[in-house]
């Protein structure tokens, strides 16, 4: 995986979520948070495993509406941010969090409901293998993003120290078939491209995000957006 030594420092946990989710950041958290909300519900009694659960912002969100909710990481230290998360939210008994490799899941086939990975497959360098993985232990549904190659987070990734994978729609649907998934649905997003907004103030951020929202509604929407959010059903 890319950058997996930098990402496991506990220096980069402390500051993970203020780096990314502050400011204009908070955009890109609440649309990511509606995303997976929406996919996944009804949430209640609901057992789901996130792959690549990072410091929790999906895991403990999700224990409070009620999912039955396992979250695994290669990174210690950005699990006990999340589990430090799950007590102040008061949710710690509804969670495990759980060290591990997403190539190399230790559950057996059809463990859980669904099975959902964000900010992952930019960095995966063998996408299909964690991609069968999450299908193997799902029981009915998967559900990830991805970057889009051909949209302006193609620039924005050339000034990145470490890049990240980008994807086309047919190597995703060829990645889908691979893994004996068929796609279900899909939502594209973000004309322009997260380190944009990650960069400015949220009072600053909004009427971008406006006039991203309103582009994204025409016909130049889906072919400039530069985020996907897959949803799948197990075969």
């Amino acid at each position: 995986m890319k950058g997996a030594e930098w990402y496991q420092a506990d220096d980069v946990a402390e500051e993970y979520d203020a780096k990314r989710f502050s400011g204009g950041g908070r955009l890109i958290d609440d649309r990511e948070k509606a995303a997976v909300r929406r996919a996944l519900a009804p949430l209640e009694g609901k057992r789901v495993l996130e792959i690549a659960c990072g410091t929790g912002r999906f895991t403990a969100m999700l224990a409070q509406e009620g999912a039955d909710i396992v979250g695994i990481d290669i990174s210690e230290p950005m699990l006990q941010q999340g589990r430090e998360r799950a007590r102040q939210l008061g949710v710690d008994d509804h969670l495990e969090y759980m060290r591990g490799d997403a190539a190399r899941l230790p559950f057996p086939d059809d463990h859980f409901d669904a099975v959902f990975a964000m900010r992952f497959f930019h960095l995966a360098d063998t996408p299909a293998s964690f991609l069968g993985e999450m299908a193997r232990v799902a029981e009915s549904q998967v559900f990830f993003d991805t970057f889009n190659r051909y949209s302006l987070r193609s620039l924005y990734n050339s000034l990145l120290p470490m890049g990240s994978r980008l994807y086309s729609d047919r190597e995703v649907y060829r990645l889908l078939d691979g893994a004996g998934l068929q796609l279900e649905g899909s939502e594209h997003d973000f004309v322009l491209p997260y380190g944009f907004y990650r960069k400015i103030p949220d009072g600053v951020a909004r009427p971008f995000r406006a006039v991203d929202t309103a582009v994204g509604r025409t016909r130049l929407g889906r072919p400039l957006a530069s985020v996907s959010y897959w949803d799948a059903r197990v075969a």
